[in-house]
């Protein structure tokens, strides 16, 4: 059962990586698969080396200073060398996460981005998962690898945090309930300051408008949502939209693809329809039939527009509905 947004969650120490993983100059690259339960904290901490983590099932949420990063399945975060994080299995996850001796690491990878895990990266990242490999192998793999990684484009599953003291609070009520119709003004009172302040420091901490910003928030708690498979329309609801067209449109002008086809490489199979690397056995009809699904055909008229901002109803009032500061997870 998926894991409910209130559970504690059970902290780990990260020092229980084996000294056998961590990267050197004759081996730059380590890989360690595991199974992790959900709702485990991997505590605060930092390396000299890169990293690599990759859910083949699962959603992690990873937090970096100011930023926090939403990792859907076959989706990874590149984390480069001495860059404090913290990672929260969101959801039960098969977890492989490279480590990356900071000698091999790209100038291009200097920055914090989660990718799309290609076929070639994943199969690259299984034939590096072996015992004793050929030395003259092990490069190969390891430049292909990062060329991979290189070439997959950023997604925009990040969600910048500020430092000011009342748009953190604001933006950390907004992302335990982003589907809340509260307006500009309706939180910059609820922190004590006023829209136009609130708006600054928006543009001035984060480079995003307040609707951007609330539309990252959403999309990053769609992405649990769609991975555990719940209705589109649940999903649309719960995230304050009474249309699956208008979160459909908002969310494909984010992705390029449908949320059914954004989420459905997690749990598909090689285009052959043989098991994947980590087990699943799904064919590959099924799979193609889910990405051939659309969301956009139960139009009712919608809470938010297409960008996820409120409407005025017929009678020229705002959606808006009464609501509070909440501390919920």
């Amino acid at each position: 059962m998926p894991s409910s947004a209130r559970t504690t969650p059970r902290r780990t120490d990260f020092n229980d990586i084996p000294p056998e993983f961590e990267p050197t100059r004759t081996h730059p690259i380590r890989v360690r698969s595991r199974p992790m339960p959900d709702s485990v904290r991997i505590a605060e901490h930092t390396h000299g080396w890169a990293q690599l983590a990759y859910a083949s099932r699962g959603v992690l949420r990873v937090t970096t200073p100011g930023t926090t990063w939403m990792v859907p399945p076959s989706r990874a975060i590149w984390i480069p060398p001495r860059v404090t994080h913290e990672v929260l299995i969101v959801e039960e996850a098969f977890l492989r996460t490279l480590y990356v001796d900071e000698s091999i690491v790209p100038r291009e990878l200097a920055a914090c981005r989660v990718v799309e895990v290609s076929g070639l990266l994943r199969e690259a990242i299984a034939a590096l998962d072996v015992r004793d490999l050929p030395h003259a192998r092990e490069r190969l793999l390891c430049t292909l690898a990062l060329d991979e990684i290189i070439r997959s484009a950023p997604l925009p599953l990040a969600v910048p945090m500020p430092r000011e003291k009342r748009l953190r609070a604001l933006c950390e009520a907004l992302l335990a309930d982003p589907a809340h119709p509260g307006s500009l003004e309706h939180w910059a009172a609820q922190v004590g300051a006023s829209s136009r302040t609130i708006a600054r420091l928006f543009r001035q901490e984060l480079g995003l408008s307040f609707s951007h910003w609330r539309q990252q928030a959403i999309l990053a708690r769609a992405i649990p949502l769609l991975n555990q498979g719940k209705p589109m329309s649940f999903i649309a609801e719960t995230l304050g939209y009474r249309s699956q067209s208008a979160f459909s449109a908002m969310f494909r002008r984010a992705f390029g693809q449908s949320p059914r086809a954004f989420i459905a490489p997690g749990n598909a199979p090689h285009a052959d329809g043989r098991t994947d690397t980590d087990g699943h056995e799904t064919t590959a009809g099924k799979a193609r039939e889910r990405e051939k699904k659309t969301d956009d055909d139960l139009g009712l008229s919608g809470v938010r527009d297409d960008d996820g901002n409120r409407q005025e109803k017929r009678d020229g009032t705002r959606s808006d509905r009464p609501g509070h500061m909440t501390d919920q997870a």
